[in-house]
């Protein structure tokens, strides 16, 4: 791979993780129409990296949040271990979602919003065959295309880690866990059913970032087994690299951009370009 190619995919991986367009359906497309990264070539290794990027400007971008909510959830499990002074012993001993910490509760719904994705894992293998239909992520773009549509639509909610409920942050769950599909944008999907569900847009996009962390995290260390077994090409790991600081750095602009859209309710720009994207996918895909 050349340093070029992998310049090229850390952008769209970057920039389409975070952006409600699907970073999976993209690279998808990208490699099976054009061979970016054809399978064979130490590509599982190189989506670790890219995703790795992508992980990391998350963590840049939420560092303040992510701290706070470590170090309330340290907090309130310290306390549970050293044991509370019996007049303040009831209190002390809520369960964390209970108690009003906007950090702990914010923890505790990401806790919640990740159980749907243990039982999509059975399911990974044949997910995984999907990203080899182009014709079918071309439909996945326009479905993604008619939710941003919906989200724009929708009236705002008023929920916050504050006062959303464990409900709330399964439901969310379900439609990150559907979104493994290529195609489908994870963060369009989450974004969309947070609204519905009645959140303040700029705490859905919040906490649509914030949530994925867990699961880039789980699906890194799947895909790096698989890439251990694959091999890595080691004449190739500059690229790779070159690759992970591209995701790094676009996926910092990206997560900025979708703080200023989601104050101005603007996902229908997103739901326009994924209908053309879908559109042009399925006739490429005739094509090629």
């Amino acid at each position: 791979m050349s340093i070029g190619s992998a310049f090229l995919l850390g952008i769209v991986q970057g920039i389409a993780e975070f952006l409600p367009i699907s970073s999976s359906g993209h690279l998808s497309v990208l490699q099976n129409l054009f061979g970016s990264a054809a399978p064979g070539e130490g590509h599982m290794f190189f989506d670790v990296l890219l995703h790795l990027g992508t992980l990391i400007s998350i963590c840049i971008m939420f560092w303040s949040d992510i701290i706070d909510m470590a170090r309330e959830v340290l907090s309130y499990f310290g306390t549970m271990l050293l044991r509370a002074p019996a007049n303040n012993r009831g209190a002390e001993k809520k369960p964390i979602y209970e108690r009003n910490l906007a950090a702990g509760r914010l923890f505790f719904m990401i806790v919640m919003a990740t159980i749907p994705l243990f039982f999509i894992v059975t399911l990974n293998d044949s997910i995984e065959k999907l990203y080899y239909k182009t014709t079918f992520i071309g439909v996945s773009f326009l479905l993604t295309g008619a939710m941003l549509f919906v989200a724009d639509k929708m009236k705002p909610g008023i929920k916050t880690e504050k006062s959303m409920t464990v409900t709330d942050a399964l439901i969310i769950g379900l439609c990150q866990a559907v979104a493994t599909i290529p195609g489908l944008s994870r963060s369009g999907t989450t974004i969309t059913a947070g609204i519905a569900t009645g959140l303040e847009r700029s705490f859905a996009v919040k906490f649509s970032f914030l949530m994925s962390l867990p699961a880039v995290l789980g699906a890194n260390l799947i895909a790096l087994i698989k890439a251990a077994k694959e091999g890595i090409v080691w004449a190739n790991v500059p690229s790779y690299f070159v690759g992970m600081f591209t995701a790094t750095i676009a996926g910092i602009f990206a997560i900025s951009l979708m703080k200023y859209i989601s104050k101005k309710s603007k996902f229908g720009y997103f739901a326009y370009y994924c209908i053309g994207a879908g559109v042009l996918t399925i006739v490429l895909s005739l094509v090629f």
